[in-house]
């Protein structure tokens, strides 16, 4: 059986998705509906994922206990600087994260997290609450099991964006993305309400953030790399600026293209050994968005007039 049709490859893939649906959600109230501009969205990840994994190791919390705490570290980062410099702190992030060897592991990431020659074990707890769910649902795998825990967290999120930006609340965030200026005159106080969005969506990627570190069960600094916050643009841009549940249609789509063709085996893949294919991938990632841009501007599911900024 070939990967492309394994169940469990396919499985992975939709895991990933889910985490990048979260992930992107964040952007999607900042930029579709705040309007904000951010292009370090991967630093509240990390932030998430470290935290997490830090007050287990290092302080013996449970993994319930550490969840919460871990999303909610992100809110505490100053968000006024962060929208000003975003890339620099997702860098400012990663290689603290390296440098950290005491805190963090370092460039060894969470294998090192308790300590040389000591075992860490951050997700136990969570992979035994995956057992029990897997057992309590009679699914198939492990992977099932995370598919569906990854999913239903992410629509029910996708939900409450939804149903937030029909609110008081919502509709001045639109109305801030289309003229700051008039949403001010109105007595509207802007900048609290962007940095409520920034906040918001740092929080989404954090919770984005423990279910990468549940799934992956090792990571290190390396893993937060700007690349990823690239990746949730693509997302937000095949999906639809402004429209909330056009993200996981986008991290779908986006997730069954770059894992795809991965495993493509007719030309011209073949031409290229595996490590120019994942160049490649980024290239036909490329060309879709290209196509958009010419023919969709607005995205699979987005609207046209959500492009329009002052």
């Amino acid at each position: 059986m070939s990967v492309l049709t394994s169940g469990e490859f396919w499985a992975f893939v939709g895991v990933v998705a889910g985490i990048y649906t979260i992930l992107t959600l964040g952007l999607q109230i900042e930029f579709g509906y705040a309007g904000l501009l951010n292009f370090g969205h991967v630093a509240f990840m990390a932030i998430g994922s470290y935290t997490m994994a830090i007050l287990v190791v290092k302080s013996g919390w449970s993994m319930w206990l550490a969840a919460p705490p871990a999303a909610d570290a992100t809110l505490r980062l100053r968000a006024d600087y962060f929208a000003i410099v975003t890339i620099a702190l997702s860098e400012i992030v990663r290689y603290i994260a390296t440098n950290e060897d005491r805190l963090t592991g370092g460039s060894q990431g969470t294998i090192n997290l308790a300590g040389a020659e000591e075992a860490s074990d951050y997700n136990g707890e969570w992979q035994r609450f995956q057992d029990w769910f897997q057992g309590a649902l009679h699914l198939g795998s492990k992977d099932v099991a995370m598919l569906v825990l990854v999913w239903a967290v992410a629509l029910a999120l996708t939900a409450l964006v939804a149903l937030s930006i029909r609110t008081p609340w919502g509709r001045v965030l639109r109305a801030i993305r289309e003229d700051e200026d008039a949403t001010r005159s109105l007595g509207k106080n802007v900048f609290a309400y962007k940095l409520q969005a920034l906040a918001l969506g740092s929080a989404l990627a954090g919770i984005a953030g423990l279910f990468y570190a549940w799934q992956f069960a090792f990571f290190s600094p390396a893993d937060f790399a700007p690349l990823l916050t690239f990746f949730a643009w693509m997302i937000l841009i095949l999906g639809g600026v402004g429209r909330a549940w056009a993200v996981p249609v986008g991290a779908l789509v986006f997730g069954v293209i770059f894992a795809g063709t991965r495993f493509f085996e007719f030309a011209p893949f073949t031409w290229f050994d595996s490590a120019e294919r994942a160049y490649l991938r980024l290239m036909v990632i490329g060309l879709v968005l290209i196509g958009l841009i010419l023919f969709r501007p607005q995205g699979l599911l987005g609207k046209r007039e959500e492009l329009v900024l002052e």
